[in-house]
């Protein structure tokens, strides 16, 4: 995660004269707000915040638009509000900081009049200040680019509503770059056998001819120099995702595509671009009917290049942009161009369009019915039969699964309006908070003051989020017995090195834990979110390596019952450092399950059935057998330089299973011995860095049903 100064520094590079002050405190801020809370990926919450800051610096943005990426999650998300962001950083950014909320609450995709009616209240958000949208693209593009943290259902929801509205809605803001590469993400996501033979016909053709984008570069550059424009130039292969859709919408094979390489002029003035176009149509052969002058005819949203096609002897086509430099600045951003600084000042781009009269021309296009179409492209129009959707007063969707309540429509809303609850109005009547919702209802939650979530409501909720809200707010309830605890194990473990669990220790240790305080320390201690080595190692790392306690196999899960046994689920194979919770099963004792386990979802009717469970922290004496997916390279010695590899990490093979061979690679399912989820996270990042692996990845299986005991 950047830390303050180095964003700071990044906005620096381009606007020397930008507000340090205002940036710093947004910075703690929102870390301050998102403390404790971490992405599915273990990563601490924030660095999601400050990776949206640090894209959008990629477009030199102002101030307001940077504060509002740090914030954007704030209200939605943790105990902050709009009254405190406005006394705190202005009506400007709180507003911003509200309509990034509100997008994040859009349902985009539902019936098709409920679907026309949410994107014109996009439109409305967007013409109050189009930022807000700048600042949401940047959000989605970053969760599209740490996609596999999230469970694969979620991928793939998430990649089908970028495909079908993110990416085109880029696109249509002038900021091709970013729809390509949302698009491709996409793709990836949603039919990854489809990305992976594009990407190996890319590496045999490259094999086959050389390195073609190199070559036609160092010729358009000669051709240039001779007519003496200056000129810079730039080529690249098209992303995937381009080739398959032009291969689905030619019905044309890869080997028979030819414009699969593009290539960029960038020119001084514009007359050069025009001369540019003469060079090159003399030395190459134009195709007919592949040519656009954007620059006499301009896009609405301020684009201009002159675009044309041309052939080689060879037959190979490649697409040639030709624009100056404001030109390409414009094109990179769009109608971002507008807030872009240069030198601690507003740019003053000719190009760059007014957004405010952008979106005006935009949403009148839109109006009529036969226009959406231009819009939306692929969207598509989903009712699935297994969900509800009910209504807020404002006339808002809230998408929920059967069977849920008016608890898990308060936690769809919001998470403090889910825990403040005290009642529900459906279609104006007042409900028992039980009742199951029903298509078509309108549902109104009462909150009050001081309300807390209560534990009989795990009875009542039927969506994970509310379930892990209810629980996570019953911890906190615990927060002083997990103090207790942690204060205890704190003591014990510094014993095992000589040293006295004191309060200064415990300050040093919350300091290199980038924890609050040494309260923060032992009630995480407590409650198993950090272990007792990882205190002790932050403040004497030098003592920990031999003194470590080990944690036998029938102690090695806190939270069962006198006399219970657990099984590990062999369909997510957890790992001593993750967080898990039990199911009670007839005849197997407690299956021990991945927070995170598709197979939970089973049994969210059966609350009854759950336990709160950790793992004992310290090194386990135990190994577990965890299963990685891995496509490799089929060649000589490439497996057994992975098996080396492997070995290297002290973790051990117990099996090899051969899942599809091709001329080309092979997949295979490998079966390791470990000791926790640390050693996973370390294998699989040396796994990845090795240039013969071209796919990585847990393997999970929610069919697995059945499991040897621990």
């Amino acid at each position: 995660m950047l830390a303050a100064d180095d964003l700071i520094a990044l906005v620096e590079n381009y606007n020397p004269r930008t507000d340090k002050a205002l940036i710093r405190r947004a910075y703690d801020y929102g870390r301050a707000m998102h403390e404790g809370q971490f992405r599915q990926s273990g990563e601490p919450y924030f660095s999601h915040p400050v990776a949206v800051a640090a894209l959008l610096t990629e477009q030199r943005l102002d101030d307001a638009t940077l504060v509002t990426a740090l914030l954007h999650d704030t209200i939605e998300d943790t105990r902050s509000t709009f009254s405190e962001v406005e006394a705190l950083f202005g009506a400007d950014i709180a507003s911003l900081v509200d309509g990034v909320t509100k997008l994040t609450n859009l349902q985009l995709s539902s019936t098709q009049t409920k679907q026309a009616e949410n994107f014109r209240k996009l439109f409305m958000a967007m013409s109050k200040d189009l930022r807000v949208i700048l600042v949401k693209l940047a959000d989605r593009l970053h969760n599209m680019r740490t996609i596999k943290s999230m469970r694969h259902e979620k991928q793939v929801q998430k990649s089908r509503e970028t495909m079908d509205i993110y990416a085109p809605l880029a696109g249509r803001m002038g900021m091709q770059w970013m729809r390509e590469e949302l698009e491709d993400l996409a793709f990836a996501v949603l039919n990854p056998e489809g990305r992976q033979s594009i990407m190996r016909r890319f590496v045999t053709l490259q094999r086959e001819t050389g390195d073609v984008v190199q070559r036609i570069t160092r010729d358009m550059r000669k051709e240039l120099d001779d007519a003496q424009i200056d000129a810079e130039v730039y080529g690249r292969a098209k992303k995937p995702y381009s080739i398959w859709r032009k291969m689905q919408e030619k019905e044309l094979a890869f080997s028979r595509l030819s414009d699969i390489y593009g290539f960029r002029v960038i020119t001084k003035t514009e007359r050069d671009c025009y001369a540019a176009l003469g060079v090159i149509h003399q030395r190459w052969r134009a195709v007919p009917g592949r040519f656009k002058d954007y620059i006499s005819q301009p896009k609405s949203n301020g684009y201009r290049s002159i675009h044309t096609t041309v052939s080689g002897r060879d037959g190979k086509r490649v697409e040639v942009q030709i624009r100056t430099r404001q030109m390409h600045d414009v094109a990179e951003a769009g109608v971002a161009a507008h807030w872009s600084y240069r030198d601690g000042v507003l740019s003053e781009n000719p190009f760059a369009v007014d957004p405010t009269r952008w979106i005006n021309s935009l949403t009148e296009q839109f109006v009529g019915e036969e226009d959406h179409e231009d819009f939306l492209e692929a969207v598509k129009l989903e009712m699935y039969s297994d969900q509800v959707f009910c209504f807020t007063p404002k006339g808002d969707v809230i998408k929920l699964p059967k069977g849920a309540t008016p608890l898990d429509y308060a936690y769809a809303i919001h998470t403090r309006i889910g825990s403040g609850c005290v009642g529900a109005k459906v279609d104006g009547l007042r409900v028992p908070l039980w009742t199951r919702l029903r298509n078509g209802q309108s549902v109104e939650i009462i909150t009050a003051q001081g309300q807390v979530p209560q534990a009989t409501w795990l009875d009542i909720a039927a969506t994970g989020k509310a379930k892990t809200a209810i629980r996570r707010a019953l911890r906190e309830a615990d927060r002083e017995r997990y103090i207790k605890l942690g204060r205890e194990l704190a003591r014990s473990a510094f014993e095992h090195v000589g040293q006295k669990a004191t309060d200064k220790t415990l300050e040093t240790a919350a300091r290199h834990l980038r924890l609050g305080s040494a309260k923060e320390v032992l009630a995480r201690l407590g409650s198993a979110e950090i272990t007792s080595t990882e205190v002790v190692e932050a403040v004497y790392p030098n003592l920990v390596h031999d003194t470590r306690d080990t944690v036998p196999k029938q102690r090695a899960v806190i939270g069962l019952g006198e006399g219970q046994s657990f099984d590990r689920a062999p369909c997510c194979e957890p790992l001593p450092g993750e967080r898990i919770v039990g199911i009670t099963e007839r005849g197997r004792g407690v299956v021990v399950h991945a927070i995170d386990c598709e197979a939970l979802a089973e049994y969210e009717d059966e609350p009854d059935r759950w336990l709160d469970l950790h793992w004992q922290p310290g090194t386990h004496a135990a190994v577990y057998d965890m299963t990685i997916d891995l496509t490799i390279g089929n060649d000589a010695g490439v497996l057994g330089r992975i098996c080396t590899l492997i070995g290297e990490r002290k973790a051990n093979i117990s099996n090899l299973e051969f899942i599809d061979r091709k001329p080309d690679f092979y997949r295979l399912l490998i079966h390791v011995e470990l000791r926790d989820i640390e050693q996973l996270h370390t294998l699989m990042t040396a796994l990845e860095a090795e240039s013969d692996v071209a796919a990585v990845e847990r393997f999970r299986d929610p069919l697995r049903i059945k499991g040897d005991r621990v």
